[in-house]
């Protein structure tokens, strides 16, 4: 369960990622890419839209989780694009991975036990969201 001071962590660490939005998004890229070589190929060759998509989308997950069931619709249909995105359940591994590794590489020694087990709390509710709304297409 997300609580409050989760979400206090997790939207205070991102005002910290969010002026470096590039930055964090080739990290993320990078680092999806090194743990998980064949997801490459479900992403367009030139990623400058995809990029900046992660990151605006991630500012509205962070920016709603006040009210987290405000934003449920949105994660919902998110899961549900996904699967026309050949996105499968396992990927979200590689991608919590990946964001987690990101986080810590940007916000340095911000990136705290707590914060780091505030956004493993906050990207498991979120991307079980997305699966289990993904699960309903199939």
């Amino acid at each position: 369960m997300v609580t409050a001071e989760d979400v206090t962590l997790v939207q205070s660490s991102w005002a910290k990622v969010a002026p470096m939005a590039d930055t964090a998004a080739d990290l993320f890229y990078g680092r999806l890419f090194e743990i998980d070589p064949p997801l490459k190929e479900l992403f367009p060759e030139d990623m400058a839209a995809q990029k900046k998509n992660l990151m605006q989308t991630l500012a509205v997950c962070v920016n709603g989780l006040s009210d987290l069931g405000e934003i449920v619709p949105a994660v919902k249909a998110l899961g549900q694009r996904h699967v026309g995105y050949k996105v499968k359940d396992e990927h979200y591994e590689s991608v919590g991975a990946a964001l987690l590794w990101s986080l810590s590489q940007g916000l340095g020694d911000d990136y705290t036990a707590e914060t780091a087990e505030a956004w493993t709390k906050v990207y498991g509710v979120l991307s079980s969201t997305m699966k289990e709304a993904a699960a309903e297409l199939v």
